[in-house]
């Protein structure tokens, strides 16, 4: 932790060192004081490197399920790279998928464009892949979905899903990602 957010007080010495070693002149000249003086340096150690490590690491999760290790990060909904993925279920059902783009490009408008498309692989695969991404939720169009507009939302942290309308979708996903 201190070396996450530490401060270095290197006083003059670098500065007294590389002008020695330069030949630089590095003085300040104080036109207040009418006084020349080199500066003493404070370093930090803070930088976006450094704070994208901690939310990394601090997101990164693993746990057994079903015999199964499952690994996930854990972002905050704020900050995870994409909030909500759209899957069709059936990636060879034209009606599916026709539901499945126009509900994304939907969505997307609505979240800022931080919503993915996904129809690679089972389903099964495609949830893995974006809980490994920190995907907060991810929506199936099935075949109900045809029936009376509602779509299965599944939720990254506890894998539980909900059947929602699509109507609600947005103000759904807005009211989350405001936590």
């Amino acid at each position: 932790f201190k070396e996450m957010f530490g401060l270095a007080y290197r006083t003059d010495f670098d500065l007294k060192n590389h002008a020695k070693h330069s030949g630089a002149d590095l003085e300040y000249f104080d036109q207040e004081n009418n006084k020349k003086y080199i500066p003493h340096v404070v370093e930090p150690t803070f930088g976006l490197s450094r704070v994208t490590g901690v939310v990394m690491v601090d997101a990164y999760r693993e746990e057994e399920v079903n015999g199964k290790k499952r690994i996930y990060m854990k972002f905050a909904p704020k900050i995870a790279p994409v909030k909500v993925a759209v899957f069709p279920l059936l990636a060879n059902k034209p009606e599916i998928v026709d539901k499945t783009r126009g509900l994304y490009k939907s969505l997307k408008q609505t979240i800022n464009g931080a919503v993915e498309f996904d129809d690679r692989g089972n389903i099964g695969k495609r949830y893995l892949a974006q809980d490994e991404i920190g995907t907060p939720w991810c929506i199936t169009v099935d075949f109900q979905t045809l029936e009376d507009d509602t779509v299965t939302v599944r939720h990254r942290d506890t894998t539980k899903q909900e059947r929602l309308a699509i109507k609600n979708l947005a103000a759904y996903f807005q009211k989350g990602l405001a936590l």
